[in-house]
């Protein structure tokens, strides 16, 4: 059963080592991370899984152990999801920034794994394998990684989409109000037109949520580089 959620974004630059002289801008985002990353330790869950997307290729289980790295990003940065003997396959980015996250926090409160979601699976799919990670133990926690539309700005990833500023508000609105229904009516084929890699993630937690009549926070809320970045915590 889902007892406890965070939500943060994936990007690298979250990672001061790779973000260099812009670390500092989402110096804010860090915080909340942390502050989001208390309430699932606060939890006391059985297991915590981190969900984040993948390409179809590396999608599915991670056991604990597996490495991450950041070496494509021009930093010979490595990092662990947990302690354990290094699994067979390199986490997806957004694990590996989950993965950072953790570690920075000194994650201990309980095993951990990743779980990769493809970007191409629909909303029924998304949640079936929520349901299933909540099933997994009698207290189980999510960090999920995403990032809200890569279209808000001229400047940004995917140029600006006029309908960008909309979606990214109604996407923190419901993360911050555990809003179950609102995450599982999210429109995909809009979302892939936005650039919203947490569509899958989230809609995977929204599953996960099911029943469990958690209550959601949001702590963290911006656009530094045109991609909408949020932070919720559920518990």
């Amino acid at each position: 059963m889902l007892v406890a959620a965070a939500v943060c974004p994936a990007p690298p630059l979250l990672v001061p080592e790779l973000a260099a002289g812009a670390a500092a801008e989402l110096g804010d985002a860090r915080t909340a991370c942390s502050d989001a990353l208390s309430v699932l330790a606060a939890s006391r869950p059985d297991l915590l899984v981190v969900v984040g997307a993948a390409d179809p290729d590396h999608q599915g289980s991670y056991p604990q152990g597996s490495r991450g790295s950041f070496r494509g990003f021009g930093v010979g940065s490595d990092v662990q999801l947990g302690e354990g003997e290094e699994g067979p396959r390199l986490l997806p980015v957004p694990l590996a920034v989950g993965a950072w996250l953790l570690g920075r926090a000194g994650w201990g409160a309980a095993p951990v794994e990743g779980f990769g979601v493809a970007g191409p699976l629909d909303t029924a799919q998304c949640l079936a394998a929520g349901r299933e990670l909540a099933a997994r133990d009698a207290r189980v926690a999510l960090l999920v990684m995403g990032d809200g539309s890569a279209c808000r700005t001229l400047k940004a990833p995917g140029y600006l989409d006029e309908r960008a500023a909309a979606f990214d508000a109604e996407a923190a609105r419901a993360l911050g109000a555990a809003d179950v229904a609102a995450l599982a009516a999210i429109d995909a084929g809009l979302a892939t037109e936005l650039q919203a890699a947490g569509r899958a993630p989230w809609q995977v937690l929204a599953g996960a949520a099911e029943g469990a009549g958690l209550e959601g926070r949001l702590l963290y809320e911006d656009a530094p580089y045109g991609v909408g970045y949020f932070v919720a915590a559920w518990s």
